[in-house]
Formats: structure tokens, C-alpha cells, sequence
């Protein structure tokens, strides 16, 4: 099922979302919406369709969703006939697939907005959100080298679900933030590894896997 993504190209949560798409081979539309300098997602037009005022929107005759999860738990489970991307034949790993989809909407919250400052001038107490950011990278290689001791590569397993997407996008980004991934071996390989996808889709400030390969093999 296509569908039209509302989208801005600099945006982490809509990247989420043409990333799972590109790796699914999904054909959507995009409706390209100006951001920033525009604030077209404050106009009344976009507030009728979204009254938050916030992107992504996924549109597919009539549905509507507003939440980048919502986005890729929708696209895996029309598009992922495997059931690996959306896990639903496996209990646990479907609900560590839910718990690290919250912890995304933290990395938004955390990261995203530092990012926003620091690239566009989003007011926001800068210091606050660096030691959270600071703390959600920790709290996500933590996790990523005890999943690496078990043998598992990806978040909830041997292979990547929505959740691996949804929480790739800001961690990869985070450099934009101005924190570097140096002190996080867990995490780089994983971004590496993710990389690899075949299907991969690059943004602005994520690149292909052979375009960051010998600074994850010097710092590993």
C-alpha cells in the first residue's frame, strides 16, 4: 500500500521513515514541506491536517499518522512479510522492539532538540539537553555491548527491527549536536553495521558505510 509522506529533508523523524521505506522497497510519495525558513508546518493548511504542527505525517487514503514509530510499525507490518522488521511471531523480542521505540522518542526529545539548537537556533537550555543526550548515548551503548557479549548485533536481536531505525537516526546524527561517537565503540559498530543494510539511504549527516569504514576501523 503507497502511501505520501509530508517531509522535511532535514529531519531525523522523517528520515526514519524514508529510510524503512527504502530498505522495504516501499514507494511512497513525498510532499516536500519548507521547515525552515517557512515554518509551512505552522500554516493553517498543514495545522488541518496535523493540528501539532509537527513532521512527519504519513497520509494513505484515510489514515493519517503524526508519530514516526506509528510510521514504521504501519509500513512493516503492510510491507515486512518475514515478520522481522515488526516481530509479532516473537513475544520478547516484539517487546523489546516497543520499549526501544520509546527510548527513540527520547533521543528526539533529547538529542533531536539539541540538534535543532545547534544547527538552527532553537532556544532551548543547551546544557540540559547535553547531559541528557550525554545520558541516552551511555544508557544505548550500554545496552549495545551487552547485546554484543550475547552474540546479538542489533537491539532486540540477531537481526535489526523498527526499533534499530527508529533509534539509528538521531544517534547518527548526534555530531550535528556536537557529540561525537569517540567514546562509544558499541555504538559505532552498530551504526556500521546498519549501514550495511543493503538498501541503505543516506540524509545529510549520514553517510554510506565506505564513507565512514576507516574511522570505525581506527577507533574500534
Amino acid at each position: 500500500m503507497s502511501f505520501t509522506l509530508h517531509d522535511y529533508v532535514l529531519s531525523g523523524n522523517c528520515y526514519k521513515v524514508r529510510l524503512l521505506a527504502q530498505l522495504l522497497e516501499v514507494s511512497y510519495t513525498i510532499n516536500p514541506v519548507d521547515f525552515h525558513p517557512g515554518k509551512a508546518h505552522k500554516s493553517p493548511s498543514f495545522l488541518a491536517l496535523n493540528p501539532h504542527g509537527t513532521l512527519p505525517v504519513l497520509e494513505s487514503g484515510d489514515t493519517v499518522l503524526t508519530d514516526s514509530a506509528a510510521m514504521l510499525v504501519w509500513i512493516a507490518q503492510q510491507h515486512d512479510k518475514q515478520h522481522t522488521w515488526w516481530p509479532i511471531n516473537d513475544a520478547e523480542c516484539l517487546a523489546m522492539t516497543v520499549q526501544w521505540l520509546g527510548f527513540s522518542s527520547q533521543l528526539t526529545e533529547s538529542i533531536g532538540q539539541l540538534r535543532l539548537h545547534t544547527m538552527l537556533n532553537r532556544p532551548a537550555d543547551a546544557e540540559t539537553l547535553r547531559r541528557q543526550s550525554i545520558r541516552h548515548l551511555r544508557e544505548l551503548e550500554n545496552h549495545l555491548t551487552e547485546q554484543s557479549i550475547r552474540g546479538q548485533a542489533f537491539l532486540c536481536g540477531k537481526q535489526p527491527t523498527v526499533a534499530d531505525i527508529a533509534c539509528f537516526a538521531y544517534t547518527a546524527l548526534s555530531p550535528d549536536a556536537g557529540l561525537e561517537h569517540t567514546l562509544y565503540p558499541g555504538i559505532r559498530g552498530w551504526l556500521h553495521r546498519i549501514r550495511c543494510l543493503e538498501g541503505f539511504l543516506t540524509m545529510p549527516g549520514i553517510y554510506e558505510a565506505h564513507e565512514t569504514r576507516n574511522e570505525h576501523t581506527a577507533a574500534s
